[in-house]
Protein backbone atom coordinates (compact mmCIF):
# COMPACT_ATOMS: atom_id res chain seq x y z
CA UNK A 1 0.00 0.00 0.00
CA UNK A 2 1.37 3.40 -1.00
CA UNK A 3 -0.08 6.49 0.66
CA UNK A 4 0.62 10.02 -0.55
CA UNK A 5 -0.59 13.05 1.41
CA UNK A 6 -0.96 16.45 -0.27
CA UNK A 7 -0.19 19.02 2.36
CA UNK A 8 0.59 22.69 2.74
CA UNK A 9 0.22 24.94 5.74
CA UNK A 10 -1.10 27.56 3.30
CA UNK A 11 -4.67 27.15 2.09
CA UNK A 12 -6.15 28.18 -1.24
CA UNK A 13 -3.35 26.74 -3.39
CA UNK A 14 -5.50 24.17 -5.21
CA UNK A 15 -4.51 21.18 -3.06
CA UNK A 16 -7.95 19.57 -3.13
CA UNK A 17 -8.30 20.08 -6.88
CA UNK A 18 -4.94 18.35 -7.41
CA UNK A 19 -6.01 15.32 -5.35
CA UNK A 20 -9.35 15.14 -7.17
CA UNK A 21 -7.85 15.29 -10.65
CA UNK A 22 -4.98 12.93 -9.85
CA UNK A 23 -7.44 10.36 -8.48
CA UNK A 24 -9.34 10.39 -11.78
CA UNK A 25 -6.12 10.33 -13.79
CA UNK A 26 -4.73 7.32 -11.93
CA UNK A 27 -7.99 5.47 -12.44
CA UNK A 28 -7.64 6.19 -16.18
CA UNK A 29 -4.06 4.90 -16.09
CA UNK A 30 -5.17 1.59 -14.58
CA UNK A 31 -4.16 2.30 -10.98
CA UNK A 32 -6.81 1.38 -8.44
CA UNK A 33 -6.94 4.39 -6.14
CA UNK A 34 -8.57 5.57 -2.92
CA UNK A 35 -9.13 9.32 -2.47
CA UNK A 36 -9.42 10.02 1.26
CA UNK A 37 -10.98 13.27 2.45
CA UNK A 38 -9.35 13.92 5.85
CA UNK A 39 -9.96 17.67 5.72
CA UNK A 40 -12.79 18.70 8.09
CA UNK A 41 -13.94 21.17 5.42
CA UNK A 42 -14.83 18.15 3.23
CA UNK A 43 -14.15 20.02 -0.02
CA UNK A 44 -12.87 16.91 -1.78
CA UNK A 45 -16.14 15.13 -1.02
CA UNK A 46 -18.12 18.04 -2.43
CA UNK A 47 -16.17 17.74 -5.69
CA UNK A 48 -17.03 14.07 -6.06
CA UNK A 49 -20.63 14.02 -4.83
CA UNK A 50 -23.84 15.90 -5.55
CA UNK A 51 -25.36 17.89 -2.68
CA UNK A 52 -28.17 15.36 -2.42
CA UNK A 53 -25.64 12.58 -1.91
CA UNK A 54 -23.82 14.61 0.71
CA UNK A 55 -27.09 15.30 2.48
CA UNK A 56 -27.73 11.56 2.60
CA UNK A 57 -24.27 11.10 4.14
CA UNK A 58 -24.59 13.80 6.77
CA UNK A 59 -28.28 13.59 7.71
CA UNK A 60 -28.38 10.21 9.51
CA UNK A 61 -27.82 10.14 13.24
CA UNK A 62 -24.27 9.14 14.22
CA UNK A 63 -22.41 7.11 13.30
CA UNK A 64 -22.69 8.46 9.76
CA UNK A 65 -21.11 6.73 6.72
CA UNK A 66 -18.20 9.18 6.68
CA UNK A 67 -14.67 9.39 8.03
CA UNK A 68 -16.03 10.78 11.29
CA UNK A 69 -18.60 8.02 11.58
CA UNK A 70 -15.77 5.51 11.36
CA UNK A 71 -14.15 7.05 14.44
CA UNK A 72 -17.29 7.41 16.60
CA UNK A 73 -17.10 4.07 18.44
CA UNK A 74 -13.50 4.74 19.39
CA UNK A 75 -14.07 8.36 20.36
CA UNK A 76 -17.11 7.47 22.49
CA UNK A 77 -15.35 4.54 24.14
CA UNK A 78 -17.82 1.93 22.90
CA UNK A 79 -15.39 0.04 20.65
CA UNK A 80 -12.71 0.42 18.02
CA UNK A 81 -13.03 2.05 14.61
CA UNK A 82 -15.84 0.90 12.33
CA UNK A 83 -15.32 -0.31 8.78
CA UNK A 84 -14.30 2.47 6.44
CA UNK A 85 -17.23 3.84 4.42
CA UNK A 86 -16.43 4.21 0.73
CA UNK A 87 -18.21 5.48 -2.37
CA UNK A 88 -17.17 4.55 -5.89
CA UNK A 89 -17.51 7.50 -8.30
CA UNK A 90 -15.92 5.45 -11.07
CA UNK A 91 -14.36 2.02 -11.67
CA UNK A 92 -11.00 1.68 -9.86
CA UNK A 93 -11.76 4.85 -7.87
CA UNK A 94 -13.03 4.87 -4.28
CA UNK A 95 -13.75 7.84 -2.04
CA UNK A 96 -13.58 7.92 1.75
CA UNK A 97 -16.14 10.69 2.37
CA UNK A 98 -15.24 13.63 4.55
CA UNK A 99 -17.35 15.18 7.28
CA UNK A 100 -17.41 18.60 8.91
CA UNK A 101 -17.91 16.74 12.20
CA UNK A 102 -14.33 15.47 11.96
CA UNK A 103 -13.18 18.75 13.52
CA UNK A 104 -14.84 17.59 16.76
CA UNK A 105 -12.14 14.93 17.08
CA UNK A 106 -9.29 17.46 17.19
CA UNK A 107 -9.15 17.61 21.00
CA UNK A 108 -9.11 13.81 21.34
CA UNK A 109 -6.27 13.41 18.86
CA UNK A 110 -4.40 16.16 20.65
CA UNK A 111 -4.84 14.81 24.18
CA UNK A 112 -3.90 11.23 23.25
CA UNK A 113 -0.60 12.19 21.62
CA UNK A 114 1.33 12.79 24.89
CA UNK A 115 -0.40 9.86 26.60
CA UNK A 116 1.06 7.44 24.07
CA UNK A 117 4.48 8.20 25.51
CA UNK A 118 3.24 6.81 28.82
CA UNK A 119 2.35 3.48 27.20
CA UNK A 120 -1.39 4.08 27.04
CA UNK A 121 -2.92 1.48 24.70
CA UNK A 122 -6.00 3.56 23.92
CA UNK A 123 -3.79 6.48 22.98
CA UNK A 124 -2.16 4.36 20.29
CA UNK A 125 -5.56 3.25 19.03
CA UNK A 126 -6.71 6.85 18.68
CA UNK A 127 -3.50 8.10 17.09
CA UNK A 128 -3.51 5.28 14.51
CA UNK A 129 -7.26 5.46 13.84
CA UNK A 130 -6.96 7.38 10.57
CA UNK A 131 -4.12 5.17 9.37
CA UNK A 132 -6.12 2.03 10.11
CA UNK A 133 -9.19 3.47 8.41
CA UNK A 134 -7.16 4.11 5.25
CA UNK A 135 -5.78 0.57 5.39
CA UNK A 136 -9.33 -0.78 5.69
CA UNK A 137 -10.51 1.35 2.75
CA UNK A 138 -7.60 0.16 0.65
CA UNK A 139 -8.44 -3.49 1.42
CA UNK A 140 -12.11 -2.98 0.53
CA UNK A 141 -11.24 -1.32 -2.77
CA UNK A 142 -8.25 -3.58 -3.46
CA UNK A 143 -6.42 -0.35 -4.26
CA UNK A 144 -2.77 0.19 -5.11
CA UNK A 145 -2.61 3.83 -4.08
CA UNK A 146 -4.17 6.15 -1.52
CA UNK A 147 -4.26 9.92 -2.09
CA UNK A 148 -4.96 11.92 1.06
CA UNK A 149 -6.34 15.44 1.22
CA UNK A 150 -5.79 17.23 4.53
CA UNK A 151 -6.59 20.70 5.81
CA UNK A 152 -4.19 23.66 5.70
CA UNK A 153 -3.11 23.59 9.34
CA UNK A 154 -0.61 22.01 11.71
CA UNK A 155 -3.15 20.55 14.11
CA UNK A 156 -3.57 17.14 15.72
CA UNK A 157 -5.90 15.70 13.06
CA UNK A 158 -3.35 16.46 10.36
CA UNK A 159 -0.60 14.96 12.48
CA UNK A 160 -2.60 11.72 12.77
CA UNK A 161 -3.23 11.81 9.01
CA UNK A 162 0.39 12.50 8.12
CA UNK A 163 1.85 9.64 10.16
CA UNK A 164 -0.25 7.42 7.90
CA UNK A 165 1.54 8.80 4.83
CA UNK A 166 4.52 7.19 3.16
CA UNK A 167 5.07 10.29 1.05
CA UNK A 168 4.16 13.97 1.12
CA UNK A 169 3.68 16.21 -1.92
CA UNK A 170 3.41 19.97 -1.45
CA UNK A 171 1.09 21.98 -3.71
CA UNK A 172 1.89 25.68 -3.63
CA UNK A 173 1.47 28.95 -5.45
CA UNK A 174 4.25 31.38 -6.43
CA UNK A 175 3.67 33.89 -3.64
CA UNK A 176 4.99 34.92 -0.24
CA UNK A 177 2.28 33.05 1.65
CA UNK A 178 3.16 29.69 0.12
CA UNK A 179 6.84 30.19 0.88
CA UNK A 180 5.98 30.98 4.48
CA UNK A 181 3.91 27.81 4.47
CA UNK A 182 7.04 25.87 3.47
CA UNK A 183 8.93 27.42 6.38
CA UNK A 184 6.28 26.15 8.77
CA UNK A 185 5.70 22.80 7.08
CA UNK A 186 9.28 21.51 6.82
CA UNK A 187 10.26 21.71 10.51
CA UNK A 188 6.82 20.41 11.53
CA UNK A 189 7.16 17.30 9.34
CA UNK A 190 10.58 16.56 10.80
CA UNK A 191 9.27 16.99 14.34
CA UNK A 192 6.22 14.79 13.74
CA UNK A 193 8.41 12.12 12.13
CA UNK A 194 10.81 12.08 15.08
CA UNK A 195 8.04 12.14 17.68
CA UNK A 196 6.20 9.27 16.02
CA UNK A 197 9.43 7.24 15.75
CA UNK A 198 9.93 7.58 19.51
CA UNK A 199 6.36 6.41 20.12
CA UNK A 200 6.68 3.57 17.63
CA UNK A 201 9.68 2.27 19.56
CA UNK A 202 7.53 2.07 22.70
CA UNK A 203 4.55 0.33 21.06
CA UNK A 204 5.86 -3.25 21.43
CA UNK A 205 6.03 -2.74 25.19
CA UNK A 206 2.36 -1.76 25.41
CA UNK A 207 -0.06 -4.58 26.22
CA UNK A 208 -3.02 -5.13 23.90
CA UNK A 209 -1.32 -3.79 20.76
CA UNK A 210 0.06 -7.04 19.37
CA UNK A 211 -2.36 -7.09 16.41
CA UNK A 212 -2.62 -3.34 15.91
CA UNK A 213 -1.05 -2.27 12.59
CA UNK A 214 1.27 0.66 13.12
CA UNK A 215 2.03 3.14 10.34
CA UNK A 216 5.68 3.77 9.60
CA UNK A 217 5.22 7.54 9.64
CA UNK A 218 7.97 8.11 7.07
CA UNK A 219 6.30 11.20 5.54
CA UNK A 220 9.03 11.39 2.91
CA UNK A 221 8.79 14.63 0.89
CA UNK A 222 8.73 13.78 -2.81
CA UNK A 223 8.51 17.31 -4.19
CA UNK A 224 6.26 20.26 -4.83
CA UNK A 225 3.61 21.17 -7.37
CA UNK A 226 3.35 24.76 -8.58
CA UNK A 227 -0.16 25.96 -9.34
CA UNK A 228 -0.09 29.13 -11.36
CA UNK A 229 -2.71 31.75 -10.76
CA UNK A 230 -4.50 33.78 -13.41
CA UNK A 231 -2.26 36.72 -14.29
CA UNK A 232 -4.11 40.01 -14.09
CA UNK A 233 -3.10 42.95 -16.23
CA UNK A 234 -2.26 44.96 -13.12
CA UNK A 235 -0.11 42.23 -11.56
CA UNK A 236 3.65 42.86 -11.83
CA UNK A 237 5.28 40.08 -13.84
CA UNK A 238 8.55 40.63 -11.98
CA UNK A 239 6.92 39.80 -8.65
CA UNK A 240 5.56 36.55 -10.07
CA UNK A 241 8.98 35.60 -11.42
CA UNK A 242 10.59 36.48 -8.09
CA UNK A 243 8.48 34.01 -6.16
CA UNK A 244 8.85 31.31 -8.82
CA UNK A 245 12.63 31.63 -8.57
CA UNK A 246 12.53 31.54 -4.77
CA UNK A 247 10.64 28.24 -4.53
CA UNK A 248 13.47 25.74 -5.26
CA UNK A 249 15.84 27.15 -2.65
CA UNK A 250 13.12 27.54 -0.03
CA UNK A 251 11.93 23.97 -0.57
CA UNK A 252 15.45 22.59 -0.13
CA UNK A 253 16.17 24.64 2.95
CA UNK A 254 12.82 24.43 4.76
CA UNK A 255 11.45 21.03 3.75
CA UNK A 256 14.56 18.97 3.01
CA UNK A 257 16.75 20.71 5.59
CA UNK A 258 19.49 21.11 3.02
CA UNK A 259 21.63 24.06 2.06
CA UNK A 260 20.08 25.77 -0.97
CA UNK A 261 22.06 25.28 -4.17
CA UNK A 262 22.69 27.79 -6.91
CA UNK A 263 19.55 29.54 -8.10
CA UNK A 264 17.59 27.65 -10.71
CA UNK A 265 14.06 28.05 -12.07
CA UNK A 266 11.41 25.72 -10.68
CA UNK A 267 10.81 24.10 -14.09
CA UNK A 268 14.45 22.95 -14.02
CA UNK A 269 14.36 21.79 -10.40
CA UNK A 270 14.48 18.05 -9.71
CA UNK A 271 12.10 18.51 -6.78
CA UNK A 272 9.38 20.12 -8.90
CA UNK A 273 6.82 17.41 -9.63
CA UNK A 274 4.99 19.59 -12.10
CA UNK A 275 3.58 22.99 -12.93
CA UNK A 276 -0.14 23.37 -13.52
CA UNK A 277 -1.57 26.24 -15.50
CA UNK A 278 -4.62 28.27 -14.63
CA UNK A 279 -7.36 26.67 -16.69
CA UNK A 280 -9.71 29.62 -16.69
CA UNK A 281 -13.38 28.75 -16.77
CA UNK A 282 -12.86 24.98 -17.04
CA UNK A 283 -13.23 24.48 -13.30
CA UNK A 284 -16.80 25.87 -13.06
CA UNK A 285 -17.80 23.61 -15.96
CA UNK A 286 -16.14 20.66 -14.24
CA UNK A 287 -17.93 21.38 -10.96
CA UNK A 288 -21.29 21.53 -12.73
CA UNK A 289 -20.58 18.30 -14.60
CA UNK A 290 -19.11 16.48 -11.56
CA UNK A 291 -16.12 15.38 -13.57
CA UNK A 292 -12.46 16.42 -13.87
CA UNK A 293 -11.57 19.28 -16.18
CA UNK A 294 -9.73 16.98 -18.59
CA UNK A 295 -12.89 14.90 -19.17
CA UNK A 296 -15.09 17.82 -20.22
CA UNK A 297 -16.83 17.56 -23.59
CA UNK A 298 -18.85 19.86 -25.82
CA UNK A 299 -21.99 18.66 -24.03
CA UNK A 300 -20.52 20.11 -20.81
CA UNK A 301 -19.88 23.49 -22.46
CA UNK A 302 -16.23 22.93 -23.44
CA UNK A 303 -16.45 24.57 -26.86
CA UNK A 304 -14.10 26.63 -29.00
CA UNK A 305 -10.90 27.51 -27.18
CA UNK A 306 -11.91 25.28 -24.28
CA UNK A 307 -11.21 22.20 -26.41
CA UNK A 308 -7.48 22.98 -26.47
CA UNK A 309 -7.54 23.84 -22.76
CA UNK A 310 -9.09 20.44 -21.97
CA UNK A 311 -6.41 18.72 -24.04
CA UNK A 312 -3.64 20.68 -22.30
CA UNK A 313 -5.17 19.93 -18.90
CA UNK A 314 -5.14 16.20 -19.61
CA UNK A 315 -1.49 16.32 -20.69
CA UNK A 316 -0.49 18.32 -17.61
CA UNK A 317 -2.17 15.97 -15.12
CA UNK A 318 -0.91 12.89 -16.94
CA UNK A 319 2.65 14.18 -16.63
CA UNK A 320 2.07 15.02 -12.98
CA UNK A 321 0.60 11.58 -12.26
CA UNK A 322 3.59 9.92 -13.91
CA UNK A 323 6.00 12.08 -11.94
CA UNK A 324 4.35 11.31 -8.58
CA UNK A 325 4.12 7.60 -9.42
CA UNK A 326 7.81 7.46 -10.33
CA UNK A 327 8.82 9.04 -7.01
CA UNK A 328 6.63 6.59 -5.07
CA UNK A 329 7.39 3.40 -7.00
CA UNK A 330 3.83 3.04 -8.30
CA UNK A 331 3.31 1.27 -11.61
CA UNK A 332 0.69 2.59 -14.03
CA UNK A 333 -0.58 -0.40 -16.07
CA UNK A 334 -1.81 1.70 -19.01
CA UNK A 335 1.63 3.27 -19.42
CA UNK A 336 3.34 -0.12 -19.14
CA UNK A 337 1.03 -1.59 -21.77
CA UNK A 338 1.65 1.35 -24.12
CA UNK A 339 5.41 0.92 -23.76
Amino acid sequence: MTTVAFFNNKGGVGKTSVVYHLAWMYADLGVSVVAADLDPQANLTSMFLEEREMEDLWTPAPPRPTIHGTLVPLLEGTGDIADAPTRSPAPALALVPGDLALSQAEDEFSSQWPQSLDGNARAFRVITALSRTLRNAREQAEADLILVDVGPNLGAINRAALIAADYVAVPLAPDLFSLQGLRNLGPTLRRWRAEWASRLAKAPEVGGLANLPMPSGTMEPIGYIVLQRAVRLDRPVKAYAHWMDAIPGEYRESVLDEAPTADRPSHDDEHCLGTLKHYGSLMPYAQDARKPMFKLTAADGALGGHVNAVRDCYADFRRLACSVAARCGVTCPQLTAAA
